[in-house]
């Protein structure tokens, strides 16, 4: 019997694929709600979903090369200030968290701290570029600037 997963079930399939299952295993799949039988309905259904998800990615990809324009653009330099040694180097660290607030402050744009890839905190004062993972194609540069307080 075809079937439609509705979640992932390991081992067997995920969300959204259509696949020939034992009759009695697609029974049992049908009645914990994790499959549906596969007739034209359904497999017309599951298209127009598909076809939803395909158009909302290319949005969220499109969205997301805007953004990674306006942050490279140059206008945008993130400015933050720490208590730095003679040598230039800071006491303590600047981590991502502190860039993303200092971005919604200085910008209004909101930007997760988890998507920066730094790989370990700043420790120096001057210009740093911090990559940005926007989207799984899609990473941007920010440009932040560190001054002695």
């Amino acid at each position: 019997m075809k079937v439609i997963f509705t979640q992932d079930v390991r081992g067997k399939g995920k969300r959204g694929e259509v696949k020939e299952m034992a009759d009695g295993y697609a029974n049992f799949l049908i009645k914990e709600g994790k499959a549906k039988r596969a007739n034209a309905q359904a497999m017309s259904e599951l298209k127009g979903q598909k076809r939803a998800e395909a158009k909302k990615e290319a949005e969220l990809l499109a969205e997301a090369k805007e953004l990674k324009e306006k942050l490279e653009s140059g206008d945008y330099v993130v400015e933050l200030k720490a208590k730095a040694g003679s040598d230039g180097r800071l006491f303590g660290s600047i981590t991502s968290k502190q860039i993303s607030q200092a971005i919604q402050q200085q910008f209004g744009l909101k930007i997760d701290k988890r998507k920066m890839e730094l790989a370990a905190p700043i420790r120096s004062m001057g210009y740093v570029n911090v990559p940005v993972k926007l989207h799984n194609d899609v990473t941007a540069k920010i440009r932040v600037h560190i001054s002695e307080k």
